[in-house]
């Protein structure tokens, strides 16, 4: 690496700044080359790194070296380009440095610099620029000053004067005028006359001239003759282009629409006004004498004064003063009595007005009032000058219309008819120079006024106000006015609609005129614009740069020269048909009768001649007969002819009055021109005006028409006819114009119009022919169009749109009778080979006139196309096809190439709509361009064939149509290349690929022969091996075209190139004697037939039903007759008759269903789609059924439909299996046309779904997502009996399905594009919400669409959507207003209207009033059910995305009648009592279930609240049809959620299953499969990850884990273990939700094993207070079913993965051996024993009881066992040699203990009675001895009490506490002494739903100790609360702690603690974890008190926890939790 690549190396590492100014100059370079590019890279204009660049620009601008300067510069405009008008800080600095060092360098230099400059103002540095460009003008180099007057010079230009202030220009100026230097000088003048465009010549005048020298004044005034004042900025500043993308291109390319912009650019531009600098008169006036002069007593001395002052006043802005006393002066003087003296004083006003402005606004509202009075003067020189000073008041902005209001009333009211009527006219001309906003605000007070006037008696006050309301309706529309208007009558109101009319028109026709005007210039408009942006040079203003012909209106640069030139040479080729000889030989000379004699010399006898001249007619007539024979004979006839046709224009000449000379001299004439081989064209100019006159005469017309054909024949026609036109249109004879014509009629019936030029004829014929007054040359003229008609065809038409209408229907007649023949209308005659290229017309033999657009193309129209905006590439595609419609679609090549390349860059725009749109425009340009769009169109043909890629049919339609334009302007052999290339493209996918070979086989077939063909035949070929058969056909007919037209040898020549079937189907068709001509007639059998996209898009060819596709070779060339196609049917149909209709032994429903992508909005069925269903429908239906069904003939389907009609009574259950087949079948036919098949579907459905109900099946998700979108979607379909049936369908399934399910089907159809679809949905909506209401009151807010539809054009829309709007009122009452959304003041009204009728046509029918029913409803419900749960109220949610619903097992939904349901729900107290309620609950929908779930939470409340529980003994046996429904209900209700409704329902649901399982007696009557049921659906939405996003998820999921807590404790504990054992088993995949999640089976199995396992944990722990109330011997079963469904080798295998379930299992098993010890063997009566080989369950019993006894912690088999072996071991080492009285007394001490402690004392007293019930020969009261007496009584009667709580079925939970002991027992023997407080499991303390547990030490096993230290919440999605369900009635707080506050309570604990602490150091406090591995949320509150000690060893005495402690440590936690509002996780 050299030294020098090393240092650029380093330096890159070097800061920005170090690296810009380094002392090496390679290493600038390279720093301002990457500074360029970074910037270029930087998108955001606020990036940081360009406030870091923006300083270092002044240094290195000014750098030494050239090329490093010209570096910097291009970094400074990409800094520019990418920064924005914040970097205008920098401006100054930079500025500065490039005038001082960037000026005088190279021309690249300079030129970049002035880029800089021009960046710099589009950031909005203007004032920094102005100043960097007053040093440089001052800079002593001229070089150096003419840049910078340049680019003052395109700054002008191009930002215009709104943007770069003229007035600092305007002040530098005068200094360069008298410059040295002759380019400034040039310069200077170069600006001033662009300021001259920018601000008005005038201005520029008053301000610059009178500092000018003469000759510069002169200079300038010749320049100034050629400058027009219209220009418009070309550029705009970069704020506004991010604001608005530039429009002025797109309406320059659209035309004169918009042109008013043109007249008002001046003034609005600039104000000269600002330009000047204000004048004092004040002092001036002063010393003039004027306060003497206004009082002298002459007229002549007042008017003098008045005048001096109206002369200082006229200076064009006039410092403002005091001019109170001037205004007081004024106001007498126009009230002198002398005229003069008053006109004076009036114009004087007028011109301080002027000159003041704003500043004499006060003075003008002061003397308005005198001045209208004035007006009742009829002297006209009074009247003008108060007119123009009240104009002139107005236009300073001195009076506004708001402001004169009072003075206007009061003066329309003067008695003065004339100070009425000029009022009036004031304010109209006030009104029209107002902008809007004034008008707008002030037209509510003038409107009256004119109303008013409009009763005047006088016309001219009437006209005057009518002219003032058209001014006000023009200005701001009829709408503001229209509540004004409303009292006028109909005349009136037509008058006023006329003027209106009339104003606008006029103003339009202004408006053209200046359009022809301003473009009448040698180059349009948008040219001036393009000139505009290119020029760089101030001097090229000056006429010595522009091109001669260049219009007034239009400067161009010397850049531009070159191309303007080109242009004009274009245009004078197409319009002028000059010959290739000068023109002098076209033009004869004048030449005497001497010379042409002296010529003539002697091939003429001589008396012929003379002869000639004679007076006499004879001898004239013998003359030329003689001259004729002579001239007849004559050899070498062609040196003569000029001569020969002098001498006949001269003697006799065409004046000669004689009928048969005329006759022979013409004769002779045509001879000559006939028989000469060149016939000069002088010779026709000579005789044409003769011949022309002779045609007009009906005596020699033959003869003159028949020379004028010779004459055509000789030099061409279109030489001719350019004659003609000037001499018949200037002949004064009309003859000669209306004959000329039809002999014109006859040349082209000769000779065609390929030699003429069409444009002009067409111009002659509009201009000339059809505008005279002769009804024979109109007529003439129409004959004329329609042969040219019979050449060219109907194109002609667009270039006659503005001929009247009755021409037009007469050329129309006329069109008729002369048809288009194209390439057959030969001409009859041909023009000799002496014409030359010259006489044919530029546009060939292509017809009519093509127009060059290249002017119309601007770059600001190409820039547009590229736009961002959509809305602007749309507008310039639309601008595309005005240029063309412009051009009347024939349009020349030039300039279209770059058009072509924008074009292609939106065939890939993102919005399809405009890639459509620019498809037809492609298709236009290709069309108007003709076979020249080949060459000009850079192979866009590829990318438009691109589009046949996509899957919408609109899109490849359009393409299609795009190929048919292309292939009527160029052969197809041009586009071969293209579509063989297109056809290999597989991106084209299966549609496309289909389309374009259909579209190919439709083009091949028109033709006879066509070699090239032979280039598809490979991609052709290669598309019979395609996987789509589609493809495949269309392939195979291709082929057999592509054979057909190629010719046998030239396939031949390629047949070693194919492969597979193609080549067999080659072959065949090349076989002697082979099918060419039979394939021909099949394919014009198959062109004739229907060619429309639809029928070829679903068509099938006849191979589906009866031809296998090994036969598809010969398919092409079956042609059955019909008798034999039906024969052979019919022979099919027999032999398949035996068989069953519909085969569904293999059918599997389910998976078809998963396959359904579930939307609402509905999309054709794509081509795979429709295979799919062939497939499935050959797999399911019967041959003769398929092959109907899926024929292309209707009638077949309808015969296949008529099969399955007979059937559906007796196949039910087979329809029900494929039902989802039929449905998609049914959506096929819906998307075709054909009527006949969808009427007979239409009739078969509601059969079908009569018969789905009868069997009470619903639809399942799947089923409805695949028809309820199309049936939405085609509900507007065209015909009205289809509608109808639609209707009543989708009415049907909206009532056996569920109205609240398919009404988002019907929301997406008020989205349709079709008016007719959401008129019917709007509708639907209306009959849903009338009908039912209840089930869709979730999704109200979905009312806000249908008031977005009262917004629509369409009258339909708007009503159908206001009578849905009116029925929901009707139901909802006021309430419709919460959900109708944000509205327009319009739509509220007429909202407001439509609901007013609908109260009237209510109490019509006496139908009460809006939403009182509904208020009736919610009444009862508040009266009758608790409403606890309804917290949320009805909020909906968007429905976004598919719904996902998860099947409901073991309880099938039935169909209730429907008279059933809606009659329940409809009465308005709701469901009556418990049977009803449950009714509604299973077989409502979601929405009408939670009337009935209101009515079971009353039931069950007032059940509790029962005393004698008789009505709970009712409930009890229903306790399980309850559940089992609510069960039902749970995923129906989350499922209706999860599509966007409320969460209420599912609120419900958890409420009243939480209200039935707060009551252990209805929990207990829960059966197994039931709780099964429930617990897996509660588990399963647990775990569903759906629910936190639900409405109120996360409430959901608390009361979800809360219900859980509630079902283990309450419920059956033996069957919650059977439950939840059978559930660690995997569960079916299908009880999952569908679609399945990301996540594996697996995983999700492992997820839901673990929350079973914690359930199973909760159970597990308090087993030994529960032992008793378990089926030991089910338990048992259970876990041996588990166990022997694993086997060995699996629970091996399991064992060593550390397997949670199996674990669980073995852990349940340890924990009851350890309980019941060897006693368990007892409980083995479910298990199968003596089984072979042993129960593994056994293996495991023996396991355990060893392990236990070794660790000796067995629990003794005695009944009432209650110490633990292990814990008693440590203060008594014997106690393993205990008798089991010894253990039976240790067990009575502990329970004594309990009873002695008031918080325990009822747990102690039921485990006593069941001790006494165990063993009933236990003496306890023995045990007593010490106790006292009132201790021993105490116990008796609660053993009594106990046996009567037993015999009532309580149990100690559910029972009130019992009194407590006698405070004032005290056990003093150490068996009772206080044991130290420990700490038990979270799980046992902190409860949160009151589980008053007997208190347990309970350890887990070693195996299990680990990994469940943390599993005390089932799931941690969130903390569970039990508030958040409602009124927990039946929870109790622990009662008896009646001393002490919360803080003493509180105390107590803390105390507790540290003992505890001290007690049991090992054990610490450990959070609370997440088990949930999809979720990192952690529990958000974490129980302070609770800490696991699960395997710690308790070195306490005892496992027996003191209950006091126990009871309290609850109820603290419980005081705790109320107080933070939330509770812990299970």
């Amino acid at each position: 690496m050299s030294e020098e690549e090393k240092l650029l190396k380093e330096a890159k590492k070097l800061p920005w700044e170090d690296r810009l100014l380094h002392k090496n100059w390679k290493v600038r370079n390279e720093a301002n080359i990457d500074l360029a590019a970074l910037c270029d890279s930087i998108a955001d204009p606020k990036d940081s790194r360009l406030r870091d660049f923006g300083p270092l620009f002044k240094k290195t601008v000014a750098d030494s070296n050239a090329p490093v300067q010209e570096k910097a510069l291009d970094a400074l405009i990409a800094f520019l380009r990418a920064a924005d008008s914040d970097g205008a800080r920098y401006a100054k600095e930079v500025c500065d440095a490039i005038v001082a060092k960037c000026l005088t360098g190279r021309t690249k230099t300079v030129e970049k610099a002035q880029a800089a400059f021009m960046l710099w103002i589009e950031l909005e540095a203007v004032d920094q620029f102005l100043d960097a460009m007053e040093k440089a003008i001052k800079n002593k180099v001229a070089k150096a000053v003419v840049p910078a007057i340049d680019v003052m010079f395109q700054a002008l230009s191009e930002f215009g004067a709104k943007v770069v202030p003229p007035k600092r220009i305007l002040k530098m100026l005068p200094e360069l005028f008298d410059h040295q230097d002759q380019n400034v000088r040039a310069s200077s003048k170069g600006l001033t006359l662009e300021l001259c465009r920018w601000i008005g010549k005038d201005p520029v005048k008053s301000i610059l001239f009178e500092k000018m020298r003469d000759t510069m004044k002169k200079e300038l005034e010749a320049e100034l003759v050629n400058v027009t004042v219209t220009a418009k900025p070309s550029r705009k500043i970069r704020s506004e282009q991010d604001k608005e993308p530039e429009q002025e291109a797109i309406s320059e390319v659209v035309g004169p629409g918009p042109t008013v912009e043109s007249s008002d650019d001046a003034p609005q531009e600039i104000d000269e006004y600002e330009l000047v600098d204000p004048v004092d008169i004040l002092t001036p006036l002063e010393k003039s004498g004027f306060w003497d002069g206004v009082k002298a007593t002459k007229w002549s001395e007042r008017k003098e004064a008045v005048a001096e002052l109206t002369k200082l006043a006229s200076t064009k802005r006039i410092a403002p003063g005091d001019f109170t006393e001037v205004c007081r002066t004024l106001k007498k003087l126009i009230t002198d009595v002398n005229i003069a003296v008053a006109v004076e004083a009036i114009q004087a006003l007028g011109n301080l007005a002027r000159g003041l402005r704003s500043h004499f606004s006060g003075s003008s509202r002061f003397l308005l009032p005198i001045l209208l009075e004035k007006l009742k003067e009829k002297k006209p020189t009074l009247t003008e000058a108060l007119s123009q000073t009240l104009q002139a008041m107005h236009k300073a902005g001195c009076l506004n219309l708001v402001d004169i209001v009072e003075d206007i009333r009061t003066a329309v009211k003067n008695k003065v008819p004339l100070v009425r009527s000029l009022t009036l006219n004031w304010v109209t001309f006030c009104i029209e120079t107002s902008n809007k906003a004034v008008v707008l605000k002030a037209h509510k007070d003038y409107v009256p006024i004119c109303m008013e006037s409009l009763n005047d008696g006088t016309p001219d006050v009437r006209d005057a106000a009518f002219s003032a309301l058209a001014a006000m309706a023009k200005l701001v529309g009829m709408r503001p006015l229209e509540r004004s208007l409303e009292k006028l009558d109909d005349v009136r109101r037509k008058k006023l609609s006329e003027m209106i009319v009339g104003s606008e028109a006029g103003v339009s026709t202004n408006t053209s005129s200046v359009t022809v005007q301003t473009s009448g210039g040698s180059m349009p408009s948008s040219v001036a614009s393009e000139g505009a942006s290119v020029r760089r040079s101030a001097a090229s203003m000056l006429s010595g740069k522009r091109p001669v012909q260049a219009a007034p209106a239009i400067k161009k640069g010397g850049s531009v020269k070159l191309g303007a030139n080109k242009k004009s040479d274009g245009t004078g080729q197409q319009k002028s048909s000059k010959p290739i000889e000068p023109p002098e030989d076209i033009e004869p000379a004048e030449m005497s009768l001497e010379e042409i004699e002296s010529r003539l010399g002697s091939i003429l006898q001589a008396d012929t001649v003379s002869q000639l001249k004679s007076t006499v007619w004879k001898e004239r007539l013998e003359a030329i007969s003689s001259l004729k024979q002579q001239v007849e004979g004559l050899q070498g006839l062609d040196q003569f002819v000029e001569i020969l046709i002098r001498l006949l224009c001269t003697v006799p000449g065409w004046s000669e009055k004689n009928v048969q000379v005329q006759q022979q001299v013409i004769e002779v004439i045509t001879y000559i021109a006939s028989t000469a081989k060149k016939f000069p064209k002088k010779c026709v100019v000579l005789c044409l005006l003769g011949i022309s006159e002779r045609v007009a005469d009906i005596k020699t017309r033959a003869y003159a028409m028949k020379c004028l054909t010779t004459f055509c024949e000789a030099v061409g026609p279109g030489f001719i006819f350019e004659r003609l036109y000037k001499i018949m249109k200037e002949h004064k004879n009309p003859k000669v114009l209306s004959e000329g014509i039809l002999w014109m009629v006859s040349a082209i019936e000769d000779f065609g119009v390929s030699h003429l030029k069409l444009k002009d004829l067409i111009d002659f014929c509009k201009e000339t022919g059809l505008q005279s007054s002769a009804a024979a040359t109109r007529n003439s003229t129409i004959k004329l169009l329609g042969i040219v008609h019979k050449f060219v065809g109907p194109d002609i038409k667009g270039f006659l749109m503005d001929v009247k209408p009755a021409l037009l229907s007469a050329l129309d007649t006329e069109y008729e009778k002369n048809p288009f023949e194209g390439a057959s209308a030969a001409p009859k005659r041909t023009v000799r080979a002496s014409e030359s290229n010259s006489s044919v017309s530029v546009s060939g033999l292509d017809g009519l006139p093509r127009e060059d657009i290249s002017g119309k193309i601007t770059p600001m129209l190409l820039k547009s196309l590229e736009s961002t905006d959509w809305k602007v590439r749309l507008e310039s595609i639309e601008a595309v096809n005005k240029i063309l419609e412009e051009a009347n679609k024939r349009i020349q090549p030039t300039g279209t190439v770059e058009l072509f390349g924008a074009l292609k860059g939106r065939l890939l725009d993102s919005n399809k709509n405009l890639v459509m749109a620019t498809l037809t425009t492609i298709g236009s340009v290709a069309s108007a361009m003709g076979p020249a769009v080949e060459k000009s169109s850079k192979g866009i043909l590829s990318d438009v064939l691109k589009c046949l890629g996509d899957n919408k049919k609109h899109m490849r339609e359009c393409t299609l149509t795009t190929l048919d334009s292309w292939l009527g302007a160029v052969h197809l052999d041009k586009m071969v290349p293209y579509i063989t290339a297109a056809l290999t493209d597989t991106k084209h996918g299966t549609e496309g690929r289909k389309d374009l070979f259909d579209w190919l086989t439709r083009q091949l077939s028109g033709l006879s022969d066509f070699s090239d063909a032979i280039h598809l035949l490979k991609p052709a070929c290669s598309a019979m091996t395609d996987k789509s058969s589609d493809v495949r056909k269309a392939a195979e007919t291709c082929i057999n075209e592509i054979l057909r037209v190629s010719g046998q040898e030239t396939v031949e020549k390629i047949l070693k190139d194919l492969h597979g079937p193609a080549l067999a189907l080659v072959l065949e068709r090349l076989k002697p004697g082979g099918a060419f001509q039979e394939s021909f007639d099949s394919s014009k059998a198959i062109s004739m037939g229907p060619t429309s996209k639809s029928s070829s898009r679903v068509g099938k060819s006849t191979s589906n039903g009866v031809m296998k596709p090994g036969n598809r070779a010969m398919s092409s060339r079956v042609v059955a007759t019909k008798g034999s196609r039906t024969e052979l049917l019919s022979v099919q149909d027999i032999a398949v008759q035996s068989q069953a209709l519909l085969n569904v032994k293999d059918s599997s429903k389910e998976d078809r269903e998963r396959m359904v992508v579930r939307r609402f909005k509905f999309e054709e069925p794509r081509i795979e789609q429709i295979q799919d269903l062939e497939n499935d429908m050959m797999r399911y239906f019967r041959e003769d059924l398929h092959r109907r069904l899926l024929s292309t003939d209707f009638k077949k389907q309808v015969d296949g439909l008529e099969m399955l009609q007979k059937a559906l009574p007796s196949m039910t259950k087979e329809i029900i299996e494929v039902l989802d087949i039929l449905l998609r079948w049914f959506v096929l036919q819906f998307c075709k046309s054909n009527t006949t098949c969808l009427l007979k579907v239409l009739e078969f459905l509601p059969e079908l779904f009569d018969t789905l109900r009868e069997e009470a099946y619903s639809l399942t998700e799947s089923e409805a997502a695949i028809f309820l979108p199309c049936l939405v979607e085609k509900s507007g379909h065209n015909i009205e009996k289809v509608r109808e049936k639609m209707r009543e369908l989708t009415k049907q399934i909206v009532t056996i399905y569920s109205a609240s399910k398919s009404f988002p089907y019907i929301l997406e159809g008020l989205r349709s594009k079709n008016n007719r679809t959401r008129i019917e949905c709007a509708d639907l909506v209306g009959f849903i919400i009338d009908h039912h209401g209840v089930e869709i009151s979730g999704q109200l807010k979905s009312l806000q669409i249908v008031a977005g539809l009262t917004a629509e054009r369409d009258g339909e829309i708007r009503k159908a959507a206001l009578n849905t709007l009116a029925t929901g009122y009707k139901i909802l009452g006021e309430d419709i207003w919460r959900y109708v959304g944000k509205l327009t003041d319009a739509q509220r009204s007429m909202l407001d209207d439509r609901f007013k009728w609908k109260v009237r046509e209510m109490e019509k029918k006496k139908e009460g009033r809006p939403g009182e029913a509904r208020a009736a409803l919610r009444r009862s419900v508040r009266e009758n059910g608790s409403d606890v749960a309804e917290q949320s109220g009805e909020v909906s949610r968007s429905v976004s995305g598919p719904i996902i619903t998860r099947k409901n097992y073991g309880h099938t939904e039935l169909l209730v009648d429907q008279q059933l349901l809606p009659h329940t729900l409809a009465s308005a107290n709701g469901p009556t009592d418990w049977n009803e309620a449950l009714e509604i609950i299973s077989f409502g929908s979601p929405e009408q279930s939670v009337e009935g779930m209101k009515v079971v939470c009353h039931e069950l409340a007032q059940a509790t609240s029962d005393p004698d529980g008789s009505a709970m003994d009712e409930l009890v046996k229903d306790a399980d049809r309850l559940v089992s429904c609510l069960a039902t209900k749970v995923a129906k209700t989350f499922d209706f959620s999860l599509t966007g409704a409320s969460s209420r329902s599912c609120k419900y649901v958890l409420n009243t299953l939480m209200q039935t399982f707060q009551n252990k007696r209805l929990a207990h009557a829960v059966n197994e499969s039931t709780l099964d049921s429930l617990i897996t659906e509660l588990l399963l939405w647990l775990l569903d990850e759906r629910v936190p996003h639900m409405d109120d998820g996360s409430q959901l999921l608390k009361a979800l884990n809360v219900l859980m807590l509630k079902i283990l404790d309450n419920a059956d504990r033996t069957s919650s273990f059977v439950v939840l054992i059978n559930l660690l088993s995997p569960l079916d995949p299908s009880r999952w939700p569908s679609p399945a999640s990301n996540e594996s089976l697996a995983s999700r199995n492992q997820k839901f094993s673990d929350l079973v396992v914690k359930c199973l944990i909760k159970l597990t722990k308090v087993l030994q207070s529960t032992i008793y109330d378990v089926d030991l011997d089910r338990i048992l079963q259970s876990i041996h079913l588990y166990l022997q469904d694993l086997g060995m080798e699996e629970i091996r295998r399991r064992a060593g993965a550390d397997d949670k379930p199996l674990r669980m299992v073995k852990t349940v098993l340890h924990e009851l051996v350890k309980l019941r010890g060897a006693a368990i063997k007892g409980h083995l009566s479910m298990v199968p024993i003596d089984m072979k080989p042993q129960p593994i369950i056994l293996a495991y019993i023996d396991l355990n009881l060893e392990t236990l006894a070794a660790a000796r912690m067995l629990t003794s088999s005695g009944p009432g066992g209650q110490t633990h072996w292990g814990d008693s071991a440590a203060n008594n080492p014997s106690s393993g040699t205990h008798s089991a009285d010894a253990q039976l007394k240790q067990e009575l001490a502990a329970i004594f203990k309990k009873i002695g402690d008031k918080q325990t004392c009822t747990i102690g007293l039921y485990e006593l009675y069941r001790i006494t019930q165990l063993y009933p020969k236990v003496d306890i009261f023995g045990q007593l001895q010490n106790a006292s007496e009132a201790f021993r009584t105490y116990i008796r009667d609660g053993l009594a009490q106990m046996e009567k709580n037993a015999a009532a079925g309580r149990t100690p939970s559910s029972l009130p506490m019992s009194t407590p002991p006698p405070s004032a027992l005290t056990i003093s023997s150490p068996e009772f002494a206080p044991l130290s407080p420990v700490h038990t499991n979270a799980l046992n303390d902190a409860k949160s739903l009151n589980i008053k547990s007997d208190p347990t030490n309970f350890n887990l096993p070693p195996s299990y100790t680990e990994d469940n230290r943390a599993m005390n919440a089932l799931t941690s999605r969130g903390i569970t609360s039990e508030n958040s369900l409602g009124d927990q009635r039946n929870d109790r707080f622990i009662t008896g702690v009646n001393s002490g506050t919360l803080d003493a309570i509180r105390e107590r604990m803390k105390s507790m603690q540290i003992a505890a602490a001290a007690g049991n150091p090992n054990t610490g406090s450990r959070p609370l974890m997440s088990m949930n591995d999809n979720s990192s949320q952690g529990l958000s509150s974490q129980i302070p008190h609770a800490s696991e000690c699960s395997g710690v060893e308790n070195t306490v005495q005892s496992g027996v926890l003191p209950m006091d402690e126990k009871a309290l440590s609850g109820l603290q936690a419980r005081m705790e939790r109320l107080k933070s509002g939330s509770i812990e996780h299970v």
